[in-house]
């Protein structure tokens, strides 16, 4: 079929309908819009069999749903109306939720049913649970009303469906969520969580007024309610009623000038309250460290028989020049240890959407700041591709753009989550040429025809056509992909096959380092990012802006999941 997408934004879930609906043959035109003339523009200019809204925030005219089928995909159960629906879910401890494929109609979210799901709501936040529970069951519903569409069919319910609790709920604005520090750390967790990552929990720090990202429970410091406790690789620990949380980013206004470069961005905690911290002690923890309780760490390293396992969790994916040079530490500590396999393991947001540019918005010298940044991603990339004395694998459990994609790559063996997004490419971004030695690790993957596709074309991949053209040696499904690598990897920790295993990875790099040296790719690279930071064309820094500050200027690829 030909089927328009409208969205608000090609986020997450409207990159992953798009990859599994083309993969089905599907002709598909994906149009960002914010009012109805623009949809009626864009239908008028498609002519589609069918309408789809994976993400969309505005009303679709009469003028276009009465000419077109126009399926909208809500995350609410049946009888849910309104903007804030996995919002409320959160906060009122709903103990499941799921996704309504509905038809557009004159009243919002009020039209015939074509399809339902319904998901266990675990505690996670609110980006968590919609970018992996939201997402696989939407794909379920929308799979589901598109085969009843192409049938013939009717939608099989009514606006409602009386077994359904759901109703009509007003947009979740901040007095809603509103809560104060000496409330359960249950209630405080679950209010924060709500407004993750957008827009953030209004809330009082330090004596400012700031919005809360990044809610982690500590399971031994306490003091009184409000307090903060410590510090630790850039959150902070506040206190509440009967516990405490580690915050890990923050946005402010109060108190900074407009100039400011960390005005009113997303950032870590202790960036935006560096004026405020004077007192709050510092407690380190090393990656390696296994502490008996409950607390919040962002790179962390475990071992499991002959396989070593170091973990990064990180905001949005985003990989700032400081965050950088501790995952090369940890991963420096982790090539020192006793083990056959090493393995990455991202976090379940993202496993990585490389360069931090918040981090480089709010730097004195944005450009100066780039370049380090790339600069440490390289190292970081280099280190993994000339590890010689361990097996390397990433494992991708979220989704991931940019140089994130090619630091996956830098590892032995890749295996990712099934359903996953990547956006291989740099350009989306003002042009960025793009590093992390992509130009030697992309086409040694999938040769050099699908490499300059991949880098140019700016589209989403999805886990099935990255493996066939492979990007990926394995995709895994279900609840635990820790135990489904550990099955994958068993075999070659057996002795003879691990020294064979490595006596032809090196035979490999003696041979590419012949043909062209590691380091050539990497000089080249950063002659044309030296140009995209230092040069006179501004376009990568006005997108980096126009991105960060939630400008109205299209950034595709990156922007598309960091937003």
């Amino acid at each position: 079929m030909r089927i328009l997408f409208l969205c608000t934004r090609h986020n997450g879930l409207s990159q992953r309908a798009q990859v599994e609906l083309e993969e089905l043959g599907h002709h598909l035109d994906i149009a960002e819009v914010s009012h109805g003339s623009q949809m009626e523009a864009a239908a008028q200019r498609f002519r589609p069999d069918l309408i789809l809204a994976p993400m969309l925030k505005s009303a679709i005219p009469a003028s276009v749903w009465r000419k077109y089928t126009c399926l909208i995909v809500h995350p609410g159960i049946p009888g849910d109306r309104g903007p804030s629906a996995l919002d409320w879910a959160m906060l009122e401890g709903e103990p499941s939720w799921g996704v309504t494929v509905l038809e557009a109609r004159e009243e919002m979210d009020g039209g015939p049913i074509w399809a339902h799901r319904e998901f266990p709501l675990r505690e996670a936040s609110k980006s968590t649970i919609y970018r992996s529970e939201t997402t696989d069951t939407a794909m379920l519903a929308v799979h589901e009303a598109l085969e009843r569409f192409q049938a013939g069919e009717r939608p099989p319910f009514g606006a409602y469906i009386p077994a359904a609790s759901g109703r009509e709920r007003p947009p979740c604005r901040q007095a809603d969520r509103q809560i104060d520090w000496d409330a359960p750390l249950e209630r405080v967790l679950r209010h924060i969580r709500s407004a993750d990552s957008a827009p953030g929990l209004l809330a009082t720090l330090a004596g400012v007024k700031v919005r809360l990202y990044g809610a982690h429970p500590e399971g031994r410091l306490r003091g009184r309610p409000g307090e903060l406790l410590a510090k630790r690789d850039g959150a902070v620990c506040v206190a509440c009623g009967d516990g405490a949380l580690w915050i890990s980013h923050l946005r402010r206004r109060q108190g900074l000038r407009q100039g400011d470069p960390r005005y009113d961005i997303k950032l870590p905690a202790t960036q935006v309250l560096e004026d405020r911290l004077a007192d709050v002690p510092e407690r380190s923890l090393a990656p390696h460290a296994r502490p008996s309780v409950s607390t919040w760490q962002t790179i962390r390293y475990r071992e499991q028989g002959h396989n070593g396992y170091l973990s990064f969790d990180l905001m949005n994916g985003a990989m700032s020049t400081v965050v950088l040079e501790r995952l090369l530490a940890a991963y420096r500590h982790a090539r020192s240890r006793p083990t056959r396999t090493l393995v990455l393991c991202g976090g379940e947001d993202f496993w990585s959407n490389g360069i931090d540019l918040n981090a480089i918005e709010a730097a004195a010298d944005p450009a100066q700041e780039s370049w380090n940044n790339i600069l440490a991603m390289n190292a970081l990339v280099r280190e993994i591709v000339l590890t010689d004395d361990k097996r390397t694998v990433a494992l991708m459990r979220g989704n991931a753009g940019a140089g994130g994609v090619i630091l996956a790559l830098a590892a032995d063996r890749v295996y990712a989550r099934e359903g996953i997004v990547l956006n291989p490419h740099y350009k989306g971004m003002g042009g960025l040429y793009g590093s992390e030695y992509w130009t030697y690790l992309l086409p040694k993957r999938v040769g050099d025809t699908a490499a300059r596709l991949l880098t140019e074309s700016l589209l989403p991949l999805g886990t099935s056509r990255a493996r066939r053209i492979g990007l990926l040696d394995g995709v895994l499904s279900g609840h635990n992909l820790l135990e489904a690598v550990e099955a994958e990897l068993a075999s070659g920790n057996e002795v003879r096959l691990w020294r064979k295993t490595l006596s032809d990875k090196a035979e490999h790099r003696r041979n590419d380092e012949h043909s062209k040296p590691l380091e050539r790719y990497a000089e080249e690279e950063l002659a044309e990012m030296q140009r995209n930071f230092f040069g006179p064309d501004p376009a990568y820094h006005l997108a980096r802006r126009a991105f960060v500050r939630k400008q109205d200027v299209v950034v595709d690829g990156m922007a598309a999941e960091r937003a």
